[in-house]
């Protein structure tokens, strides 16, 4: 798993994109504070090779917590930025530090 962050020079965004190695994957998405939680909101896309990859905007100087839906089970990013507990889920949420 891999995030890219370009942070755009002309306005306060970064741009920034996911990356999910899951061959054997129908589908998955990104649900996280950014689109409240949404399972549906950012659907990655697959591609040929097997990963599954989509690219969102979000305000830079900003964090957010979120975690990946790989057919329907959470889990998080290796290489996020930190981990944040959620008492909700009894479990940590990946962390995004823009």
């Amino acid at each position: 798993m891999a995030i890219t962050k370009q942070y755009l020079k002309t306005k306060p965004i970064c741009k920034v994109t996911f990356t999910v190695p899951a061959k054997d994957a129908n589908s998955v998405s990104v649900a996280g504070e950014f689109n409240e939680w949404s399972t549906e909101a950012t659907v990655l896309k697959k591609l040929k090779n097997g990963n599954f990859k989509g690219t969102i905007n979000l305000p830079k100087d900003k964090q957010f917590a979120f975690k990946y839906v790989v057919d329907g089970q959470w889990t998080n990013e290796v290489e996020a930025d930190g981990y944040q507990w959620n008492d909700f889920a009894s479990g940590d949420n990946s962390l995004l530090v823009l």
